[in-house]
């Protein structure tokens, strides 16, 4: 039996995401490429290709790793390239979207083999979180000026527009859309393709796919363009947890658990924006704060409810795992690395990778 920690990924549970991805791009004509920067664990790509066009990046290791492990389409996107990475970027890539007209301008000989995009930066998106909001004041995420962009279009043929972050609002997406069009309207219909990009929640439950799909389409006959979305979240949403041991539990005012992992080490980006972490079902009489097992004070899954009093060697398994989270696992610590496992359709169980002493050792020097 594999030892805890470790992450799960349930492809039962993938395969509805991959689902309802195909039926949008079935309905729309959209075209779906997975976020990397959300999601790179390769070991179920081949799973995911099937249902998906290609891989979108944020970095020249997430356009080569697209590239080489996923393959189909590769759009390329980085705030920003360095000089000695833009060959090797190219080489991998069939779309490179620039973040500025600036990068645009210094790279455009290096990148005239392959479509390019710029990304454009409406002022407006559903971030409810300052850190994340790329519509936030001063923002450095793409163009703004219609009148700076008109004159470089014979350099480009599309563009990325990514404002929409753990949208699961219909309404909003469309009124966002909406004001999208009215902007750039005169860019839009010089463009081929046209990226919305990802943070659109739209495999969740009771999300009005129909609605949506018929949004994209019309949104893409208006103008003419083929419409590229860029789901993370939204394609591996509920399909993986952490599975972890109890070690430890203690009494301090609240009753406390501590099990072998670490929220800054394992689910980082829930320290980040302060939000606790899930655990199905979360009900009965009683309750206790989960912490991590780093000497961090604030290492603190959250508190919840559960059936039994938990003790020590009990499981707790805590739900939507995959996303932000896998590509953010660190040696914190040095708090031992979650194995990686895969439950495939069957039922069973695969490992398919564990980490030792020397992946830790070799990741400093």
């Amino acid at each position: 039996m594999l030892q805890t920690p470790y992450y799960l990924i349930d492809k039962s549970k993938l395969l509805q995401n991959m689902e309802k991805i195909a039926i949008v791009r079935e309905k729309s004509g959209a075209k779906a490429l997975l976020a990397l920067k959300c999601f790179a664990t390769w070991s179920v790509f081949d799973f995911m290709r099937d249902y998906m066009d290609g891989t979108t990046s944020s970095s020249l290791n997430e356009v080569r790793l697209g590239h080489e492990r996923f393959g189909k389409e590769t759009h390329a996107y980085s705030v920003a390239y360095a000089d000695y990475e833009i060959d090797e970027v190219v080489s991998h890539a069939d779309k490179i979207i620039f973040n500025s007209i600036g990068q645009l301008q210094r790279f455009e000989n290096q990148s005239s083999a392959i479509t390019r995009g710029l990304r454009l930066n409406p002022g407006v998106s559903s971030s409810s979180f300052d850190l994340a909001d790329p519509a936030r004041p001063f923002s450095r995420l793409g163009e703004w000026d219609q009148k700076q962009v008109e004159p470089v279009m014979d350099m480009i043929t599309g563009f990325m527009i990514h404002n929409n972050c753990e949208n699961r609002d219909f309404a909003l997406f469309d009124r966002m859309l909406g004001d999208i069009e009215e902007k750039f309207a005169p860019l839009l219909k010089k463009a081929e393709w046209v990226s919305l990009g990802g943070g659109i929640h739209f495999t969740g439950d009771d999300y009005p796919v129909d609605q949506f799909a018929e949004r994209l389409k019309r949104f893409s006959g208006k103008y003419g363009v083929q419409v590229y979305l860029e789901p993370g979240e939204a394609s591996i949403t509920k399909s993986t947890t952490l599975e972890t041991t109890v070690l430890d539990t203690l009494y301090n005012g609240k009753n406390l658990v501590v099990v072998d992992s670490s929220i800054e080490a394992h689910m980082l980006d829930l320290l980040i924006y302060r939000e606790n972490a899930k655990v199905h079902p979360n009900q009965g009489p009683h309750r206790a704060m989960v912490c991590g097992k780093s000497c961090l004070a604030g290492d603190i899954f959250g508190e919840f409810d559960f059936p039994q009093e938990v003790k020590v060697g009990d499981r707790i398994s805590f739900q939507d795992a995959a996303g932000y989270t896998m590509v953010k696992k660190n040696w914190f610590n040095g708090v031992k690395m979650p194995a990686i496992a895969i439950r495939e359709l069957d039922g069973s169980l695969r490992t398919v990778r564990e980490f030792h002493y020397t992946d830790y050792e070799q990741s400093l020097s």
